[in-house]
């Protein structure tokens, strides 16, 4: 085998595309053992997830205190409010969809009795309607019985305009939804729909309880009272939560899995940074897990000599990026600053956009940052591999972004700084704080300078930046700056959910409190058009063409400046066994997590 087909196939297996086990099997056809063909993943970096049916213990709790560190501390507990992946996973402490993603993109019943399929009736041959058999005998944390009634509320709070719930974009396509029988449901879409499994399912899925929220439905959802103390049906249940800080969670003595879980308690403590975070876990052993470590690769690496845990990097389709505004973010036009009627002094023309995206050293990046811990990529679509596009490529290079500028008739004035009809190319260039980011900033930074343009880098306070929190002017859904960068995640091996971001429908406005996932407010018809027909496109070989069609519409307006590729990075004590998959939240399996031997 040539090399050049080795690494594809290590990097499909990166993807979600190969399954692990399958990669192995052809290795071992090709002569080699398989410890050899595990121990070539983990040199390229290609961590094995511990899979859900490796669940060891033999009895509920028993387990003690698991203490996890997510270094952005969640700030609510309502999983249709929650704007970010903190936010979320905080929130799958208590609250379940129907089914999970695992590792190797296959559906896992939670809620569900059985995952839907064609063989046992729950799928129809024309993809317009999916029958769920609920489980049975499930309970909320106060006693409360699970039923078809708390999945037809839920979908009915989601999709209401008025709740501004997140997760709207999910639950909308459902048109319908009968109530069969007490623990079954029906669910009826307008079209056919190929990828069904969004509404109900993963981080966006999770089931609230109608008893408690029914009285808080619409323009009232944000004071229900149990959104702050949640009252779900997961393995924990609700201790105290300060936001920002820690949650804290008990054991569910009554969960409905049997064995389930292992541990007696757990606390989600936020704050700090991703380089504390790593340490606390890899180097002096004081928590057991870390999520998201944006770390410089060889600090990680020194930090895993210590040898109280490890990094596990996990593949999936997580993309760090650059957002450039086409629209205005310091006028306000109807009373709304960055409103789709304004444009941005310089990013609305094309030529300044073309030149940002080559003032980006992603290839420095990738070797002084990320290691193996990201790849540079000129697709925001990297993963499963079919939806991988070969038409995209990216490119440093200073001169040629002068040459962008000068022909846009943007001039050096006397202090090296380019200037038009009286406005000087001085942008503010937010993200999150982070040790990484700051890097990744300073990169960028210096190549524009090169460029005469002058960065001003703004670091918020990652709680903040990443809320939901209508009032706050420095939140990434408001997008109040020339540019700014983070990570976006992709929670299931699908890119309906993922590529909606560019829609003209999704687009974060004072109307929806900026809510929406279309950040960039860019809008083009051509995009929409392809992602509506993607919608009901039951082809998979033409479905996956219309998404790489909408990767390239976004890249090529370059609106968005793809950077790194990023497996999921995590931390965690060397006796902890966990289930992690690249598709879902981190928590996904929690129930199965459990402290083994070294």
């Amino acid at each position: 085998m040539q090399e050049r087909e080795l690494r594809a196939l290590i990097d499909n297996v990166r993807s979600g595309e190969l399954p692990r086990r399958s990669f192995i099997q052809q290795m071992v056809g090709l002569g080699l053992t398989a410890p050899m063909a595990s121990m070539m993943l983990m040199h390229a970096g290609v961590a094995q997830a511990q899979p859900v049916t490796n669940y060891k213990p033999t009895k509920r709790g028993g387990g003690g205190a698991l203490r996890v560190l997510w270094w952005q501390g969640a700030t609510l507990l309502q999983p249709h409010f929650a704007n970010g992946t903190k936010d979320q996973e905080g929130s799958r402490i208590f609250y379940e969809p129907l089914a999970v993603w695992d590792n190797d993109a296959n559906l896992v019943p939670i809620l569900a009795a059985e995952i839907p399929t064609r063989e046992n009736g729950g799928l129809s041959a024309d993809g317009k309607t999916v029958v769920w058999k609920l489980k049975k005998g499930v309970s909320w944390h106060d006693g409360q019985p699970f039923t078809a009634d708390d999945c037809i509320f839920t979908w009915e709070f989601a999709r209401d305009p008025a709740t501004a719930a997140v997760t709207s974009g999910v639950f909308t396509p459902v048109t319908k939804i009968d109530k069969i029988d007490s623990h079954t449901i029906r669910l009826t879409f307008e079209k056919p729909t190929p990828f069904w499994a969004t509404a109900f399912c993963a981080a966006e899925g999770m089931v609230i309880p109608k008893h408690l929220f029914g009285a808080y439905s619409g323009a009232k959802s944000r004071e229900a009272p149990t959104n702050l103390k949640p009252v779900g049906t997961g393995p924990y249940k609700f201790v105290d939560f300060k936001p920002g800080d820690v949650v804290r969670g008990e054991i569910n003595k009554n969960y409905h899995m049997p064995n389930r879980p292992f541990f007696d308690s757990i606390e989600m403590k936020g704050g700090g940074d991703a380089t504390s975070a790593a340490r606390a876990v890899l180097q002096t052993g004081e928590y057991d897990y870390a999520w998201n470590l944006q770390v410089e690769d060889e600090v990680l690496k020194r930090m895993e000599a210590g040898g109280k845990g490890k990094a596990h990097i996990v593949a999936g389709g997580d993309i760090e990026f650059i957002q450039l505004n086409p629209t205005d973010p310091w006028t306000e036009v109807d009373g709304e600053r960055a409103s789709v009627k304004s444009k941005h002094f310089a990013f609305s023309d094309a030529l300044v956009r073309q030149a940002m995206s080559l003032l980006a050293d992603r290839q420095s990046i990738q070797e002084f940052i990320y290691g193996r811990t990201g790849n540079a990529t000129s697709n925001f679509l990297n993963a499963p591999a079919r939806f991988r596009s070969q038409n995209t490529k990216w490119e440093f290079n200073v001169d040629k972004a002068n040459q962008l500028l000068d022909a846009a008739g943007w001039k050096r004035g006397a202090d090296g700084i380019r200037e038009k009809g009286g406005k000087k190319m001085k942008f503010v260039y937010q993200t999150s704080i982070n040790g990484t980011r700051q890097k990744e900033q300073a990169v960028v930074k210096q190549a524009c300078q090169k460029a005469g343009i002058d960065l001003e880098l703004k670091s918020v306070t990652a709680s903040v930046f990443f809320s939901s929190d209508v009032a706050n002017p420095d939140t990434y859904g408001k997008f109040w700056a020339d540019m700014q960068m983070y990570t976006t995640t992709m929670t299931q091996p699908d890119a309906e959910r993922f590529m909606d971001q560019y829609t003209s429908w999704e687009v974060s406005q004072k109307a929806n409190k900026w809510q929406g996932r279309n950040i960039t407010r860019w809008v083009n018809d051509e995009y929409d058009k392809a992602f509506k027909a993607a919608q009901s496109e039951l082809d998979p070989v033409k479905r996956a063409a219309l998404y790489i069609k909408m990767n390239d519409l976004v890249v090529s307006s370059n609106v968005i400046v793809p950077l790194i590729s990023r497996p999921r990075v995590r931390g965690a004590n060397l006796k902890l066994v966990s289930s992690l998959s690249g598709w879902d939240l981190d928590f996904s399996a929690l129930q199965d997590w459990y402290r083994g031997e070294v």
